[in-house]
């Protein structure tokens, strides 16, 4: 008898259905269960794993030669949540559930040797991938709160096998499960706490209004680092789509808890030590990396030159597009990759830099060769470059700052929400136009509409680009800023003020001496750090 149940099998964060048929014909003497359809290793094993399932409820295989396919057999399969729909395949071959009943459902799951079912990552893309093929979706009860985020889709979250089997018998019902629980994010640190470093603190606020990329420098306890983990606090939480967007990347993870999902923009801060698979995704399986599992949120990376270069060049690419691309011989897995990038570091290894008390005695071959180890079109991607000088004790004798995360924050809201009234007076939905509703991803005729600078923001802009050898990302990647700027001040215009402040955030190349140098003004203002 030929049976039939529908799951899924991921590409990235998308779930493309695959059909597992179980088949049993005459053996003789030489029973055999055979899985063809380009599985894994985790899915040949499956084998086994059912077999102690079905003696865990009282059953054994039949004395048939038994096969299992799963078309589309190009397809690759991978994972253990295949486990599931073959078990069901099989029981609905034998007869032990109709085969009928089976029709208006996709499964996933993996059996332990007593017949529990036990959870696995992805539930929430295959419940939207069930749905939008007009099916349930049948799940461990430990993801059911998971998968019941999706819409109205119809959700069957079974302990156990024998559970699922006496429910299509008709002897034991079970009910849809309730969502997870919203929850709140851990509690970040309030702006306040930061004492001194006023510049750094209005460079984060700009970086928080446009999503712009930021990068603090500065000597060890200056502060890079505290004003990072503060950066979540400034940022608006999730809107419902993009929500759902990151809670399945996180999903494809296993990184949620009981359903348990959070408006919270993700904050990942990788160790310097991370390779470029742990950074990008990949490895046996091609798990989404940090990037991605940052995506509408914050990739903190400290100790920026720390990271090797290989590392740090593949997320070159991601900054631009907003995805990652892993390739394989046999097929490319995309993973949404749209962070806003974090980083800070020390003017040289030693940490102490070319200038002021306790300078490096190396300086400036030290700074140099420290910072050439980011490359040229790395830093180019990187809007607003910021000094952190020394904290002085007088700084730390201060009382605390009038305004802290909330009165940033509220200016932050107010900048964005600037930017979506110009998308929707333009005609343009910003939940359609998802890469622009921020100016740091505004591009073409709407940063040339938006971003246009008055005549004298022009001719400044123009002097700096022929001073400081702006390159023509960075010339794009000023106006945005501009934007953003002008956003926070609350003009409608790009002033030649906005521009030049701008500006000074840009780093543009490095000199001879190992120094940055920022375009400012009609010329070149070089600064050691």
């Amino acid at each position: 008898m030929l049976a039939s149940v529908v799951t899924v099998a991921f590409e990235g964060v998308d779930a493309r259905r695959v059909d597992v048929q179980v088949q049993q014909l005459p053996c003789g003497e030489h029973p055999s269960f055979n899985i063809v359809g380009l599985a894994d290793k985790a899915v040949a094993e499956s084998r086994e794993r059912v077999r102690g399932a079905f003696g865990g409820i009282g059953l054994s295989l039949p004395v048939m030669r038994i096969i299992v396919n799963m078309a589309p057999a190009d397809l690759p399969k991978e994972g253990s949540h295949f486990d599931l729909p073959i078990a069901l395949a099989l029981l609905a071959s034998m007869g032990v559930i109709p085969p009928d009943m089976l029709a208006g459902w996709a499964a996933v799951g993996e059996l332990g040797l007593d017949g529990r079912i036990a959870p696995v990552g992805g539930a929430l893309p295959a419940a939207v991938a069930a749905d939008a093929m007009g099916l349930g979706l049948i799940c461990p009860e430990a993801n059911g709160p998971e998968a019941a985020w999706a819409g109205d889709a119809a959700v069957l979250a079974p302990r156990s096998l024998i559970g699922l089997v006496n429910h299509f018998k008709g002897t034991q019902v079970l009910r849809r499960p309730e969502p997870g629980a919203m929850r709140s994010g851990d509690r970040v640190p309030d702006l306040r706490e930061v004492k001194g470093q006023e510049s750094a603190k209005r460079a984060l606020e700009i970086a928080a209004a446009g999503g712009h990329n930021l990068l603090f420098v500065g000597p060890p306890g200056s502060g890079k680092s505290m004003m990072a983990a503060r950066l979540p606090g400034l940022l608006p939480p999730l809107t419902p789509r993009e929500l759902l967007e990151t809670s399945m990347v996180w999903s494809i993870a296993g990184l949620i808890e009981r359903g348990g999902l959070t408006r919270d923009r993700p904050f990942r801060s990788p160790h310097h030590s991370a390779s470029m698979a742990a950074l990008t995704g990949g490895g046996l399986r091609a798990k989404p990396g940090e990037a991605s599992l940052a995506h509408n949120g914050v990739l903190f990376l400290d100790e920026l030159p720390e990271y090797s270069a290989q590392a740090l060049d593949s997320l070159r690419a991601p900054l631009e597009t907003g995805e990652i691309v892993v390739a394989r011989a046999n097929a490319h897995v995309r993973y949404p990759a749209r962070f806003q990038l974090v980083a800070a570091m020390n003017p040289c290894r030693c940490g102490l830099g070319g200038a002021g008390k306790g300078a490096c005695g190396k300086a400036p071959r030290c700074q140099r060769d420290y910072q050439n180890r980011i490359s040229g079109p790395m830093f180019d991607r990187i809007d607003l470059t910021v000094e952190t000088p020394p904290v002085t004790a007088a700084d730390m004798a201060l009382p605390p700052p009038a305004e802290g995360t909330a009165e940033a924050a509220a200016r932050v809201l107010a900048a964005r929400a600037m930017q979506e009234d110009r998308l929707r007076a333009a005609g343009i939905d910003p939940e359609t136009a998802r890469d622009q509703t921020v100016n740091a991803r505004a591009s073409g005729e709407t940063l040339d509409r938006f971003a246009a600078p008055d005549d004298a923001g022009r001719a400044l802009l123009m002097r700096a680009g022929e001073a400081g050898g702006l390159t023509a990302r960075g010339w794009t990647r000023t106006l945005r800023l501009a934007r953003t700027i002008a956003d926070l001040d609350g003009c409608d215009g790009v002033l030649r003020r906005h521009i030049a402040e701008a500006l000074v955030h840009r780093r543009t190349t490095v000199g001879a001496r190992g120094d940055f140098e920022r375009t400012a003004g009609a010329g070149a203002e070089t600064r050691a750090f």
